[in-house]
């Protein structure tokens, strides 16, 4: 017996719906000379995991980072648990389960933030594209679904300088690990890199004589150049010097910059582990991670002057609306601003009287005569 997925009317013996993995033909029905039915050449219809695979694949041909790989890939799995046949999703019930996305509620009744509404409904869009460029549908339901608009929300969580600063001083210093752990907070102030962009570092990426520090493959995959502070130079140049030599021992071909004890490079959860230690620590109660190391120097770079386009650059950003947030939460007296830089505050006051003062005497005059 032979199904036909297409048409959910028709079902087996047992009135069973067919399933994934059955054959289709173009023409059933359809007998050749020897009396056998005539079967499409086409391949069996794929499974939501099959297409779940190929889609992956096709996104690491793309050049997407492996970050993107796997969240597009989640996204797209928790989708397809809900609408298992591609081939019979619609508009309609796209929408559908868009709108379960805003009504989910957590056990703690926490809703999604929009941020990761967008990027689930960003998922199944590339998803669908993907599944009409390759002709396993006709008709893509996706195409006029629109992304909601983000919110653009300050930063939650900021350092002070004198907060930083008493961070900077919870590693041990009369540890190996201690001025590798100093060496990692610095380059974080130092220059707002991310956490995985840190992680990525290699020994060649640090030019000590020249303090510039070489980011390779950042957020979609751009690479750039940005200043390193003296202090973060001194302290990598005695890491490098002193203390790396002595971790790499048991495995001396690794290149990342930062190692561990046993010579691997440091991962993103050890790195996230020591900077909520030191936070700790030095007593400072909010909730500090790598990327509020980030926010704190984008923001005393705007506070003391520095120019957007420059931060713009050193953060690598590729929209400078996403730069200019720190402009905000700088705390920049904008009265201050206005009265230091428009022409007219900064003109002479005049004694000009208003105009009924002006014009009052002359009327008496003409009234008199």
């Amino acid at each position: 017996m032979v199904w036909d997925v297409r048409n959910p009317l028709l079902g087996g013996p047992t009135g069973k719906a067919p399933i994934y993995g059955d054959i289709i033909p173009d023409k059933p029905g359809i007998t050749e000379k020897n009396g056998k039915t005539r079967m499409s050449d086409s391949a069996a219809v794929k499974s939501p995991n099959e297409h779940l695979f190929a889609f992956r694949e096709h996104l690491k041909v793309m050049g997407r980072t492996q970050a993107t790989v796997e969240s597009y890939g989640d996204h797209v799995k928790s989708f397809l648990e809900v609408e298992a046949d591609v081939r019979s999703v619609t508009r309609t019930r796209l929408e559908a389960y868009i709108a379960r996305l805003y009504d989910y509620r957590t056990k703690d009744g926490k809703a999604y933030a929009t941020n990761t509404i967008i990027v689930k409904i960003r998922s199944i869009k590339r998803f669908f594209e993907f599944l009409e460029k390759t002709n396993v549908i006709f008709v893509n339901p996706a195409e006029f679904i629109h992304e909601p608009r983000p919110r653009v929300c300050l930063p939650r969580c900021i350092l002070t300088a004198a907060e930083v600063r008493i961070i900077l001083d919870q590693p041990n210093l009369g540890k190996p690990t201690g001025i590798r752990d100093r060496a990692v907070l610095e380059v974080f102030y130092s220059t707002g890199i991310r956490l995985e962009e840190l992680c990525g570092l290699t020994v060649y990426d640090a030019d000590l004589q020249g303090g510039m520090l070489r980011v390779n493959s950042g957020k979609g995959k751009k690479d750039r150049v940005v200043p390193l502070g003296k202090h973060a130079v001194r302290f990598i140049r005695e890491y490098v010097e002193k203390v790396r030599l002595h971790l790499s021992r048991k495995n001396r071909s690794e290149r990342r910059l930062f190692i561990d004890y046993y010579g691997k490079p440091l991962s993103k959860q050890s790195v996230s582990m020591m900077i909520r230690t030191c936070a700790r620590a030095a007593g400072v109660k909010k909730k500090v991670s790598a990327h509020t190391f980030r926010h704190s120097f984008a923001t005393e770079l705007v506070k003391n002057g520095a120019d957007i386009t420059a931060v713009q650059k050193m953060l690598g950003h590729s929209d400078l609306n996403v730069t200019q947030v720190y402009l905000r939460s700088a705390g920049i007296d904008v009265k201050i601003a206005h009265q230091k830089t428009h022409p007219r505050e900064r003109e002479r006051e005049t004694t000009a009287k208003p105009a009924l003062e002006r014009i009052r005497p002359e009327y008496e005059r003409k009234r008199s005569t």
